[in-house]
């Protein structure tokens, strides 16, 4: 009897436990789950229309959807792309992403500065920003042109090109000792013209008697005309070529891997294009600067205009050397920081066209 008492105690005892652990579910299920903070851009849409390099190109058009991209995660605003096959999808592109409902549209390349301009003055309720557009005095208000000082980033890829070429042609079996460098270019606008006499401006700093051959191959999206270019200049003695072509600057890349010579990249690090060939790149930050402009836009405080992002703010410059660390020299490396803070103190004034270069 004894036994039986202590066994139903301890039945009466569970029991208990069991309907108290029970409750205590009951409650946490009842309480609410914690609303996730609303992030500020919720709601809201942010688009844009690449120009006819389209997306994988490697360079702005990429680099301005990585903004957006960057815009949705951080912002939480809904992104939208639609590509342009050829020039007169402009203006329907950018007109159509306003009227399915963008409150930011995003154009991207100088070559789209009518077709933006056409759709923000069709658009007035809709920002529009331009990536390397500059905004004009007949600009709507609705109308932001984001710049760079691509001259400046130039500058210093064009250091590092003069001395390796000929100071450091030992480093590395991927150069000689004819001190020939090249330019690829794409179509002849402000943007690449800025590019390419910043290059030669540095690369003549450091070394003067260096001979620079460029090409303008009158297109943004012909790799076989990029590598054709590149081709040439390598039988000219070239070691190092420099690319401001979009996808044709690709095509340059390919050869001088394929020639086992070294490139400089452009507007975003294009290391991962070809890690044994591209020694830097010349970039000007276009992630930032799209995902600022969205910013602006979610938080009211978009203002027409123009917006210059230079090496003052730190937006324009040179990538790392990824796998060439070890075998650029210190000397160079000092080099590129001494005129970094030079062009911030104002003590060199980089040229922003050939009129200016050639005046030098």
């Amino acid at each position: 009897m004894k036994k039986a008492r202590i066994i139903a105690l301890l039945l009466i005892i569970a029991l208990v436990a069991f309907g108290s652990m029970s409750c205590e579910k009951e409650e946490k299920a009842a309480e609410p789950a914690a609303e996730k903070a609303a992030l500020p851009g919720e709601g809201m849409i942010g688009s844009m229309a690449t120009d006819v390099g389209g997306l994988g190109d490697k360079s702005f058009n990429d680099g301005a959807w990585n903004g957006l991209k960057m815009a949705e995660k951080e912002l939480g605003l809904e992104v939208r792309v639609v590509e342009s096959k050829q020039q007169t999808d402009y203006v329907p592109n950018l007109s159509g992403l306003a009227e399915d409902g963008s409150d930011i549209v995003f154009a991207v390349g100088f070559l789209m500065e009518e077709a933006i301009n056409e759709a923000a003055r069709n658009n007035p309720d809709t920002y529009f920003a331009g990536i390397d557009i500059w905004a004009s005095d007949a600009s709507p208000e609705n109308f932001m042109g984001v710049v760079f000082n691509e001259h400046e980033a130039g500058y210093l890829a064009g250091i590092v090109a003069g001395l390796m070429t000929k100071e450091y042609a030992s480093s590395t079996d991927k150069l000689n000792d004819k001190n020939v460098i090249g330019i690829v270019l794409g179509m002849f606008i402000p943007p690449v013209e800025k590019y390419e006499v910043g290059f030669i401006a540095g690369a003549k700093s450091v070394n003067p008697d260096v001979k620079i051959i460029s090409v303008t191959s009158g297109s943004f999206v012909d790799q076989a005309k990029g590598k054709e270019a590149a081709l040439a200049m390598i039988e000219q003695g070239a070691d190092i070529i420099f690319h401001a072509a979009g996808l044709t600057g690709l095509g340059a890349i390919n050869a001088c891997k394929e020639e086992g010579v070294l490139a400089i990249g452009v507007d975003v690090d294009q290391n991962s294009v070809a890690p044994n060939t591209v020694l830097t790149s010349a970039e000007k930050k276009i992630v930032q600067a799209t995902y600022l402009a969205v910013e602006s836009a979610v938080n009211g405080t978009f203002k027409g205009g123009t917006r210059v992002f230079d090496i003052k703010d730190d937006a324009v410059g040179i990538s790392g050397f990824h796998s060439f660390d070890s075998i650029v020299p210190q000397a160079v490396k000092d080099a590129v920081a001494k005129a970094t803070a030079d062009m911030k103190a104002g003590k060199i004034k980089v040229p922003t066209n050939r009129a200016e270069l050639e005046a030098m």
